[in-house]
Order: C-alpha cells, then structure tokens, then sequence
C-alpha cells in the first residue's frame, strides 16, 4: 500500500464564470461527503454564480480569468491533503470522496480522474466517450472535465497548473505521467453536454484533436486561444 488517505480532506476547487445555470447542481453532487471543503473561484462573474454559490455557504474568492490562474489559486488557499479540480459544469458520482482516498492508496499512484459520461443522448456522444476512455487507460492523459485529482503534495511539487492560456490541463497530465501512475476510475462524473451541442459533435471533435496536435508541434497556446475563440463563434 502507499500513503494512508483514509482521514484525509479532500479541497474541491470549482473555477467559475457565469455558471449560474449549473453551478448549484455541481455543488450538490458533492454531499453527502465526509471531510471536504468546497472553495469557488469565480473570475467576474455577471450572472449569479458567487451569490448562489454563497447560498449554499461553500467558500468563494476571487481571482483574475483563466482556467489555470483559477485553479492554482483556489489551490493556494486549500486545507486538504487531496485537491480535486471539478469543473463547474461537471457532476460527481455518490462516494466519490471515498474511491479517490482508495485510489491514491495504491502504489505508485499519484493522481487520477474519473470516466466521462455526457449528459446528452445522441450515439455519436457515446463514441466520444469511447474515445475520451481509450485515451485516458491508454495514454493515462485525462482531461479536466474528468474531474482531476491529486494530492497536495504532488501538485505543489510539479509546480501547479501552468498558467497556460488553454491545454493546462493537457500540460499537467504531460508533466504528471512521468511522476508516477495516473489512475482512471470506472464510475463516471457527468458532464454537461453544451460545448459539443452548441458547435456540433463531430466539429467540436475535430476542433480539440486539432489543438492537441498544434500544441505538440510548438504552436504557442496564446495563438491556439484565439484560433480556439475565432472557431466557435463562426
């Protein structure tokens, strides 16, 4: 066995703008749970989002925009010996806190995520979601609406998210493989299905697997955000 987690608190840290819609959703899959804290990182929101979030008396700050600088920030004030990056359109399983303790027990185990279900009915979102399984077991390159989670410790030593404008998600998991095992949980988070609906399944697709090849042949990921913008408001 690896380090005992059985006590540990686990930081959910839930990067936000204009989530009014989904936001209070989110936050209830994460109860019941035992020993966590909640902390919202909201970047100027105009919607609702920090005032439904402060209903539900779960811990809100502020931070500039960006996924990463969001993340790295609600990680920089986390309690937990876990930190797990749920993205707020994103709902966990029942016992999720239990099944990540478990997991980063395991030796070698440093970090993990969940399956990916889509909250959407159409077929071809099935096999997106065949494609996100085989590359998270296969490559153990999750993505962050898996629900990424990883101890503290870990986090801190490879020196957080990079504060990419987009692919830090990709860059952490690139910088993680050769740290130790990543783990793929067979019980799925859901997802919400907008970003594919609103662009259409196959584009949005083909739009992702695109950034992911310019990223690896040095395009500089300021340039693949504005191709990245330019695209989906066409």
């Amino acid at each position: 066995m690896g380090q005992n987690f059985d006590s540990s608190k686990i930081s959910i840290i839930i990067p936000t703008l204009n989530e009014a819609g989904d936001i209070k959703q989110t936050i209830a899959t994460t109860q019941p749970s035992t020993n966590i804290e909640i902390i919202v990182v909201d970047a100027g929101s105009q919607d609702d989002t920090v005032a439904i979030a402060e209903s539900l008396g779960v811990k809100v700050i502020l931070s500039t925009p960006g996924r990463a600088v969001q993340m790295n920030t609600g990680a920089s004030v986390a309690s937990g010996e876990i930190l797990l990056f749920l993205h707020a359109d994103t709902r966990l399983p029942p016992r999720f806190d239990k099944m990540i303790r478990t997991s980063l027990q395991q030796v070698g185990v440093i970090a993990g995520a969940f399956t990916l279900r889509i909250d959407a009915s159409p077929l071809a979102l099935r096999l997106v979601e065949w494609g996100v399984k085989w590359r998270s077991h296969f490559w153990q390159m999750p993505y962050g609406d898996q629900a990424i989670f990883i101890t503290k410790a870990v986090f801190q030593e490879i020196g957080c998210f990079p504060e990419l404008p987009i692919m830090e998600d990709f860059e952490l998991m690139r910088r993680l493989k050769h740290q130790g095992k990543i783990v793929i949980l067979a019980t799925p988070v859901i997802t919400s299905a907008r970003r594919w609906l609103q662009k259409g399944i196959f584009q949005t697709t083909l739009i992702n697997q695109i950034m992911i090849i310019a990223y690896l042949l040095g395009v500089a990921p300021a340039r693949l955000r504005n191709w990245y913008r330019q695209i989906k408001i066409m």
